[in-house]
């Protein structure tokens, strides 16, 4: 090789590897700088999410306040994983009142500051949400609010001794005197969650309709009773069926008799729109437009909250919900769930969007 060509050989070796180094230099900046801007937010830092915790268990409630300052005082709450009873936000962007049992007021003279001793609950199963909000203080202006959620799973110490249904036994579906068993007129394509019970043997009742609970079903007349992928049950024919649930080493079972009108129908499907990053202060629009009927028929629309600290939502029975977004010192995820129901009343599964709201 000649010696013009090891040179420019030499010389780009020499720029990629300045180049290389500039690369890795850039990175470094900018992962450094995503931390310290997640360091920098308020943030419940025990327990840590995904935690296995027990049910009744005291652990230690701690936050990082990042750059917030003015901090008055934070509350916790404790919610199932799609529990739509959320608190209201303390803000001007919220209407209302809290309307969530509190689980615990931390105060700067705590130890640790702003947390201290928080209690499982006791009934708790699952997956189960901890959101926790600080008040802080405007002066004049008031008071504004951020909150952080983490998820944790709650499982009881206690081994579960019977299952048991909430509801008539046998459950008679469409027949004479029972036309709303589960909220709607019960129809062909109907879907309904069917809540079972499961008593431990520590004392406590717990709700155990979820599969995430660890509850599994099966319809003995599939023709009958559809069972869903969700855990939800679907009317799809009359006759009669057996419903067997399942958790841990336990079963029962429930006779089921449909009757209804044998006119065919097929469950809407629920459209909750595209996921949508907002600014905060701004007007936000969740659109259902997109959902749909199979025969074409009209819609009645069911919007809730079932993530974040509670806004003021407007327009829960319509097509298009809006809510003002809450003023906030970091970037925070809020989740809607929509369901929607035809003229025959059968219900759609739930579809869910998720809103983030940036400063």
């Amino acid at each position: 090789m000649k010696p013009q060509y090891h040179r420019l050989e030499r010389t780009i070796t020499a720029r990629m590897r300045r180049l290389i180094i500039l690369l890795q230099g850039f990175v470094f900046v900018l992962v450094t700088g995503m931390l310290a801007d997640h360091a920098q937010a308020f943030k419940i830092t025990e327990p840590a999410a995904g935690t296995k915790l027990g049910a009744g268990q005291t652990v230690t409630a701690h936050v990082d306040l990042g750059n917030d300052t003015g901090i008055i005082k934070v509350r916790y709450y404790w919610y199932g994983e799609q529990d739509d009873t959320l608190v209201e936000q303390d803000d001007a962007t919220a209407m209302g009142s809290i309307i969530a049992p509190v689980a615990l007021v931390g105060l700067s003279d705590h130890d640790p500051a702003f947390g201290g001793k928080l209690v499982v609950p006791k009934e708790g199963i699952g997956p189960m949400r901890l959101l926790a909000v600080a008040e802080i203080s405007r002066g004049r202006l008031g008071s504004r609010s951020v909150f952080d959620e983490i998820l944790v799973h709650v499982e009881p110490k206690a081994a579960l001794t019977t299952i048991d249904f909430e509801t008539d036994k046998p459950l008679q579906l469409g027949r004479s005197g029972q036309s709303s068993a589960f909220g709607h007129v019960d129809s062909m394509g109907k879907i309904f969650e069917l809540p079972v019970v499961g008593d431990f043997a520590d004392g406590v009742t717990r709700r155990i309709s979820a599969p995430s609970t660890g509850t599994s079903y099966d319809s003995s007349n599939p023709q009958v009773i559809k069972v869903l992928p969700s855990g939800l049950l679907q009317i799809v024919g009359n006759g009669k069926t057996v419903l067997t649930v399942k958790n841990r080493d336990k079963h029962a079972q429930l006779d089921v008799d449909v009757n209804v009108n044998e006119e065919p129908n097929e469950p809407p499907v629920a459209d909750a729109g595209d996921p949508k990053m907002v600014k905060a202060g701004t007007k936000v629009k969740l659109s259902g437009l997109r959902s749909r009927d199979a025969e074409g028929e009209a819609l009645y629309y069911a919007w809730s909250q079932v993530r974040g600290s509670k806004v003021a939502l407007l327009d829960v029975n319509g097509p298009e919900a809006t809510f003002q977004a809450p003023q906030l010192s970091e970037a925070r995820t809020y989740r809607f769930k929509l369901r929607v129901t035809d003229r025959k009343g059968a219900d759609s599964v739930p579809a869910f969007v998720d809103v983030t709201v940036e400063p």
